[in-house]
């Protein structure tokens, strides 16, 4: 995993997220994958831009999500690109639900667990506070039900 500076040639945000970081800067990130060993190195890479740094990404699906996640060092902005999503919340163990269609968008606050549902083939991009990102498996209806493991810790 590195990052590219001045990136030239056009980017997949499916295989290569960009990551905005302090002073405007956006870089590709090459090599990225959901894998711990990358996570770690992405969030070494970035470190220096705390909370304000940002991951921008496009993500395809088709179904249910298997996980909650939630950003603690900032908000997340939800973007449908194609298809219809469902973003589901849980707002003091009460779900909060938003559909969003080709061009609408959501803010998931701070902080705040959510899962997102594709109805048929869908695509959203994300622009992701990933400092901190915690994970937990979707097994029950609210993440408040669950016990599972952190995500990712920037250094």
């Amino acid at each position: 995993m590195r990052l590219v500076n001045h990136e030239r040639n056009a980017i997949d945000l499916r295989t290569t997220p960009v990551h905005l970081g302090l002073g405007s800067r956006a870089n590709a990130v090459e090599g990225f994958a959901w894998d711990p060993e990358v996570l770690q190195a992405y969030s070494a890479a970035v470190a220096a831009d705390g909370a304000e740094g940002r991951m921008v990404a496009i993500f395809d699906g088709d179904g249910p999500g298997d996980h909650w996640e939630r950003h603690p060092a900032g908000d997340e902005l939800v973007v449908c690109l194609t298809g219809s999503v469902t973003v589901t919340r849980d707002v003091g163990g009460v779900p909060d639900r938003v559909v969003l269609g080709p061009g609408e968008a959501t803010v998931n606050p701070a902080g705040t667990w959510h899962a997102v549902d594709m109805a048929g083939p869908a695509s959203i991009l994300t622009v992701t506070a990933g400092l901190g990102t915690d994970h937990r498996p979707r097994t029950d209806a609210l993440p408040t039900e669950h016990v599972g493991a952190p995500g990712p810790q920037a250094s």
